[in-house]
């Protein structure tokens, strides 16, 4: 994952500034349409019918797995569709959402992906199918292959905002204003 920060404000960064159109000045969770990131199913996933289909599954990336080429962030949730497929469980991924987080501030990415589920030897689909459905549980590590880049814009994060407001400590903050001095409301 490469992370495109905000243009330096220099002599040279505000003259590319001027070039690049405005979408490009923000943050941007970038991976190449080659990639291969581990994954695996957040909750065990069972089509107990031959051919049978579950659109809306969820998937979670897996940090460190030596075969992938690139990783996403820690906490990202994947949307995708699995059918059967002969013997082979055949997952295609749609939507993303990541959350990144560095010290106190939190970047949010929602976007499409298209990729599909490999094996590790770099076979199509995965090998958990038999004559009665699929099973594929959510310890089984698997990769998912991008078929195009991944560019996601970052979207605003309106608790960093709100989080933002209550740090102010002057009393200014709309959320988390100093209250004013005066008696207590029992008081005579």
């Amino acid at each position: 994952m490469i992370k495109i920060p905000d243009a330096i404000l220099s002599a040279s960064g505000v003259a590319l500034l001027f070039l690049l159109p405005l979408a490009a000045s923000a943050n941007t969770l970038s991976v190449p349409g080659d990639a291969v990131v581990a994954f695996q199913v957040i909750d065990d996933l069972d089509l107990a019918e031959e051919g049978g289909r579950r659109d809306d599954i969820l998937l979670r990336p897996v940090s460190g797995h030596e075969s992938a080429t690139h990783e996403l962030p820690d906490y990202c949730v994947v949307v995708g569709d699995a059918r059967q497929d002969g013997d082979r469980l055949r997952i295609t991924a749609k939507a993303l959402t990541c959350v990144e987080t560095e010290g106190g501030d939190s970047d949010i990415y929602n976007g499409e992906i298209s990729a599909a589920a490999y094996e590790a030897d770099g076979s199509y689909g995965l090998a958990v199918c038999e004559t009665g459905g699929c099973q594929l549980p959510s310890d089984r590590v698997f990769h998912l292959k991008l078929a195009s880049p991944l560019e996601i814009e970052e979207q605003d994060n309106p608790s960093a905002q709100i989080n933002e407001q209550r740090r102010q400590a002057d009393g200014a903050g709309v959320a988390n204003p100093i209250p004013a001095e005066r008696t207590a409301p029992d008081s005579d």
